[in-house]
């Protein structure tokens, strides 16, 4: 008698995490979904916190920052129409976790963490999980990655008062950037569109990113 298949819990959780926290709350695009669907963001997170990986919250990664909620970095990839053509910056490496969205939803993934640990583990979990559309660097994330610009695309995973001038500077003319705008305590998520060389900003919903921190570069 042959036992019927058996699902591995984390691809339960990850199928739930769609369902109950992303197409419930709204988002639609297809791509943005099986995108979620396929990256393991338990891979993503320190072992002892696996468990509550496709929990709808953040978790610590180290060096003070965080994986950011299911729903927020869906919300963030769908209001960026990202193509498979695309050449994407992302600032704020992080754990890799949005990189490795991103590499599924465009051509090449540009990424800027300031952490250097933070990088080297980042770097090392996308290999291992065959990422490779993707470079990363250690650096100042608000002065972007101006020798590979334009960007089609610029994801920020930090929140900062104002528009980093360099990043805006990156962007190809139609290009789109997400960014949290504000301080700790009042943030909001701001579509940024480039239009004749001027931004054209879509208010999107309030969100609490940690900042974006410019100027010298933590060695950890």
């Amino acid at each position: 008698m042959q036992l019927p298949f058996q699902r591995e819990p984390f691809d339960v959780g990850r199928e739930k995490m769609v369902r109950t926290q992303l197409e419930s709350r709204g988002v639609r695009d297809p791509r943005v979904l099986e995108a979620m669907r396929r990256v393991p963001r338990h891979e993503f997170v320190p072992e002892m916190l696996r468990g509550g990986a496709y929990e709808d919250h953040p978790l610590p990664i180290g060096a003070g920052q965080t994986i950011s909620q299911p729903y927020i970095v869906a919300a963030m990839l769908e209001h960026l129409t990202l193509q498979p053509t695309d050449r994407v910056l992302e600032i704020g490496t992080g754990s890799g976790y949005v990189t490795a969205l991103l590499s599924q939803l465009c051509a090449e993934v540009y990424s800027i963490e300031r952490h250097a640990e933070l990088a080297k583990q980042a770097q090392a979990t996308l290999a291992r999980l065959g990422y490779s559309n993707v470079k990363i660097r250690v650096g100042d994330g608000s002065q972007g990655w101006p020798e590979c610009a334009p960007f089609d695309a610029i994801l920020v995973s930090a929140a900062t008062s104002e528009i980093p001038p360099a990043l805006f500077a990156e962007l190809r003319e139609g290009g789109r950037m997400i960014i949290p705008i504000g301080q700790p305590e009042s943030q909001e998520l701001q579509l940024i569109r480039k239009v004749r060389e001027q931004p054209e900003v879509q208010v999107l919903e309030g969100c609490r990113f940690v900042p974006l921190v410019e100027g010298i570069v933590a060695s950890n």
